[in-house]
């Protein structure tokens, strides 16, 4: 929930460059700046604008929700979906993550599904029984075909803390295991981006590994030049 009117415009002065990118990109402001982003963003053809977080219902007394199909009618390309402060703070449970995940693919939109273990969990020893309930009960009779996932270790989200570029790889390697043998997907077909205090410094060695195609960023895109520095390191 950052950045005011005034800074969308400041931020998006500073990608002049943005057209020279030639990795995906998106970016998924808080809900009220979506119609905003979409519109000051029209100079550049291959921007994706995101919702940070969808309903799983159909239109009807949701108050507060946000309905996929509202989010498509403004043009919105993805939603994330089980952001660890979803899970966190709001208390969505792997069964209606699930729900949201299975109402956006229905409806033609991409989520971005994320998952992550916390610190407690990752010492205790039980961070690949972790991941894997979430992505067997989250991705339950979802298709793998219009999905992207993200690994974000909840012990390295706005903390400074990152996940070692080996210890990011193996989690992704697990993950790519589980969809494999629990959910029968085609794991290496399978988009899985990292999240957790990527930034300008560090995103190269990130995505120099071999089983992370992207990343998930969140205090590090704030910013239009350390943005467009993280752009040009998934673009070489």
């Amino acid at each position: 929930m950052n950045q005011s009117l005034e800074d969308i415009d400041n931020f998006l002065s500073t990608l002049d460059n943005a057209n020279e990118f030639s990795c995906y990109w998106g970016i998924a402001p808080q809900a009220l700046h979506i119609l905003r982003m979409m519109k000051a963003s029209k100079r550049f053809p291959n921007i994706k604008v995101g919702s940070q977080n969808c309903s799983e219902q159909d239109f009807g007394a949701f108050t507060g929700e946000l309905a996929v199909q509202s989010l498509l009618e403004s043009g919105v390309s993805f939603t994330l979906i089980g952001h660890s402060e979803r899970r966190s703070l709001y208390g969505e449970s792997d069964e209606l993550i699930n729900q949201k995940v299975l109402k956006a693919q229905s409806e033609g939109l991409l989520p971005v599904f994320c998952l992550g273990e916390t610190l407690e969990e990752r010492e205790s020893g039980k961070m690949e029984a972790v991941i894997e309930e979430q992505l067997v009960k989250g991705l339950a009779n979802a298709s793998q075909k219009n999905i992207v996932i993200a690994y974000e270790p909840v012990w390295a989200i706005g903390t400074g803390k990152t996940a070692s570029p080996d210890q990011a790889n193996s989690a992704h390697e697990f993950i790519r295991k589980i969809l494999s043998e629990k959910l029968n997907w085609d794991a290496d077909k399978v988009s899985i981006l990292y999240g957790g205090s990527v930034k300008p410094a560090n995103v190269e060695e990130l995505l120099g590994q071999e089983n992370i195609d992207g990343a998930l960023v969140g205090g590090a895109s704030l910013k239009g030049d350390s943005f467009s520095s993280l752009c040009k390191a998934a673009s070489i």
